[in-house]
């Protein structure tokens, strides 16, 4: 009976995983290209490998220098855990629940991890590339920028410390920068947009320029602007020469609102996208595909964060790491216990596939 129960909690995590893949957006929105499964050798982190640009050079007829390619790996750590635990009146009565994709059971389990794993991943908008924000930028003032150490000194600047993470490019910059630190409304320091390095900075001396924070306020959108909004996204995207196949746009039911009003939309038509359909897929626009999803970071008074990219930007891993049946102890029947563990990893070549704006309505 033991053997029986252990064999029928893995089959209630596989259906509870099929049943999930057939309906969930993150699929859609994040790739598998890592080296390693969670479970193999029991490893609990996994490698994500990416290799720089390569350069085309003109062919003279002399002889070549062969280049090497720069490659970058990542450490994608798994380090989101939820369980389920919950009891079973009899195990004949649970194995027709496993048996049928239909069951209530397996709709709200799969309900529940769709859940947790949409919020999860819609909430990696902090990841997104320096330059790859829309919102209100923040322009006041001019800024010196001290060479090496990124120390800033602004006149007439109004910096703030929910600027902290945000893109910075000053009249002279080539790249993009980060602000890394605030001391003061005209104080700040700012580094390389890096995760994966140590932070430095090496944008050079500025005096007196210009500059922008990307995004520093929270952009209101109605159904006459959000199409341009969404085509700042769409540039962002193209500046940084991201394929125009697989991009998707993640929206909540306030936005997609007002997108369903513009005549640029494209719907999504059921008998022909089934599908995708079920993942929440509601149309195209702007070459994105756009999906709606509750899960969306943010809120109507703050701001929504809403997400969009290329499915290459977010690395993403799950599985089961344990599951079975077990006896209750101090009373009669069972309970089945399930832990599942999962995580994602943005390697910083693959930040800029990835863009957000912050907006309501």
């Amino acid at each position: 009976m033991d053997d029986y129960g252990t064999n029928l909690g893995e089959k209630f995590a596989a259906k509870a995983l099929e049943k999930y893949y057939e309906t969930a957006v993150q699929p859609m929105i994040t790739n598998s290209d890592y080296e390693k499964l969670v479970s193999e050798g029991g490893a609990e982190s996994f490698s994500v490998l990416t290799f720089g640009d390569l350069t085309m050079n003109t062919y003279t007829g002399a002889d070549m220098s062969a280049e090497d390619p720069t490659e970058s790996e990542g450490t994608l750590n798994p380090d989101q855990q939820k369980a389920y635990y919950f009891k079973i009146l009899s195990l004949s009565r649970f194995e027709s629940y496993v048996n049928d994709p239909e069951s209530a059971l397996l709709e709200r389990a799969t309900k529940q991890l769709k859940q947790e794993v949409d919020s999860y991943v819609l909430g990696l908008y902090a990841d997104t590339g320096s330059g790859n924000r829309v919102g209100v930028d923040e322009s006041t003032g001019t800024i010196t920028v001290t060479v090496t150490t990124g120390a800033v000194v602004g006149v007439g600047t109004a910096f703030t410390d929910a600027m902290i993470g945000l893109g910075i490019k000053g009249t002279g910059h080539t790249d993009w920068y980060r602000i890394y630190s605030r001391a003061s409304a005209t104080v700040i320091v700012i580094e390389n947009d890096s995760d994966d390095d140590t932070q430095s900075y090496d944008g050079g001396a500025l005096a007196g320029v210009a500059y922008v924070v990307e995004a520093a306020a929270v952009k209101t959108v109605t159904s006459v602007n959000i199409i341009e909004t969404i085509d700042e996204l769409k540039e962002k995207l193209d500046e940084n020469e991201i394929p125009q196949d697989d991009r998707w746009i993640t929206i909540n039911a306030k936005i997609a609102g007002l997108i369903r009003r513009s005549e640029s939309f494209t719907p999504a038509v059921e008998s022909a996208y089934a599908d995708v359909v079920q993942k929440g897929l509601i149309g195209w626009i702007s070459g994105f595909q756009v999906f709606q999803n509750q899960q969306v970071s943010g809120n109507n008074t703050t701001g929504y964060y809403i997400m969009a990219g290329h499915k290459s930007a977010i690395t993403f891993a799950m599985e089961f790491k344990e599951t079975g049946i077990e006896d209750l102890i101090g009373n009669f029947g069972k309970a089945y216990k399930g832990l599942i563990v999962y995580g994602a990893k943005i390697l910083d070549e693959r930040r800029k596939a990835l863009a957000y704006m912050w907006v309501k309505v």
